[in-house]
């Protein structure tokens, strides 16, 4: 029990898994594309890790020390971008960051977050940009799309968790919980087939694999459920993709 306190405090709420889980969505599709590089691995959890920071504690008294990290995070990504990359790389990466900061800040009247039905679209696009255009030399419009709406569908059982709290209008409380599963249900299938039509064998296979597990954990999506049911379980499967197609490479010759 102690383990899974010091597992929940400093892995889960501390915003690494989720960093970790969207790292290694990116990493998959960098593998299907044979793109894989180390130094963009590093790029792309740091600016994850320094966002959800910086989403997770801009309203708290830790706000400043979070500010002082991202500003030293965001030297190290560009410094990574210029000795392995190009200007290019540097502006596709600052783009993102900046349609990040649009998503929650405080300084903004209007920020993303509060406009009703927008956020789950908004968040499976800036995940999407990192694996379709960040990481590659042009923008691949089939791994938008696969990103796009697997992501998507991922956020809404966070919508169905939070709302009780959420302030602005959600699927959940606008159709309910059974319609805004259905929703997610579609979102992660035409993700699946798309993935069919445009990975190769043992991506798709792993794609597919990862759908019924997270049509599994949609299914059992409640708001009563725990936090951890949410931010372990489902943000897993973000990580599932790349996990099921090393099995494959391992097991399956």
């Amino acid at each position: 029990m102690n383990f899974l306190k010091v597992l929940k405090k400093y892995v889960i709420d501390s915003q690494l898994y989720v960093s970790l889980m969207g790292t290694l969505f990116s990493v998959f599709f960098m593998e299907e594309q044979n793109t894989f590089r180390f130094p963009t691995i590093c790029l792309i959890f740091i600016t994850y890790f320094s966002g959800y920071l910086y989403t997770k504690y801009q309203n708290t008294r830790h706000f400043y020390k979070i500010f002082i990290l991202n500003i030293f995070a965001g030297l190290i990504s560009a410094v990574l971008i210029i000795l392995n990359h190009n200007e290019i790389r540097l502006l596709k990466w600052f783009i993102i960051v900046v349609l990040g900061l649009l998503y929650n800040s405080f300084f903004l009247e209007n920020y993303i977050r509060k406009i009703p039905f927008l956020k789950v679209f908004y968040v499976g696009l800036i995940w999407a940009l990192v694996n379709c255009w960040l990481t590659l030399p042009q923008f691949n419009l089939r791994i938008f799309l696969i990103s796009f709406f697997f992501i998507t569908a991922l956020v809404l059982p966070f919508d169905i968790r939070d709302m009780k709290s959420d302030t602005v209008e959600t699927f959940p409380k606008l159709i309910g919980i059974q319609n805004t599963k259905y929703i997610a249900y579609i979102l992660v299938f035409v993700s699946c087939i798309l993935s069919v039509f445009y990975l190769d064998v043992r991506f798709s296979v792993s794609f597919f694999l990862t759908t019924i597990f997270t049509f599994i954990l949609i299914y059992f999506s409640e708001n009563k459920r725990s936090d951890s049911y949410y931010s372990f379980w489902v943000e897993s499967c973000s990580g599932l993709p790349l996990l099921f197609l090393w099995f494959l490479n391992y097991f399956v010759k």
